[in-house]
């Protein structure tokens, strides 16, 4: 979905500082360097991107097409189409996903579960190491 178009500008920014308590919804792109507690939701009829900086904590469900996580995420996650999961990021929920690049030093305590149709596999990448 992503390498054929060109993904969605990220669009609204919750700051390093910043404190949301509730359910929060956005359009084209998110990015997060605060702390969110409730349901973060990308809409569900247009391409999406969210981003979780190394700063973020998000404690509740998110959904977007294609989601980056470098901070902490302690709920379910549902990446529509990729996730990627830099090496600070620190997932306590079950992860749902389409396509999964994971760096060295990701860390998930929960279950791993693609979204796929009867006849398709998983895509997998384990991201090379730069350093």
């Amino acid at each position: 979905m992503f390498n054929k178009k060109k993904q969605p500008p990220i669009r609204s920014l919750i700051a390093e500082g910043s404190q949301i308590d509730g359910d929060f919804r956005f359009v084209d792109g998110l990015r997060i360097d605060g702390a969110v507690t409730g349901v973060v939701c990308a809409n569900p009829d247009m391409p999406s991107i969210l981003v979780i900086s190394e700063t973020a904590t998000v404690t509740g469900e998110i959904h977007a097409d294609h989601i980056i996580i470098n901070g902490t995420v302690k709920g379910p996650v549902y990446a529509n189409a990729m996730l990627e999961l830099q090496p600070k990021a620190r997932i306590q929920g079950d992860v749902h996903y389409t396509a999964l690049e994971m760096h060295q030093g990701a860390i998930i305590a929960g279950q791993l579960r693609p979204m796929l149709g009867d006849e398709e596999k998983p895509t997998l990448k384990l991201a090379a190491n730069n350093g």
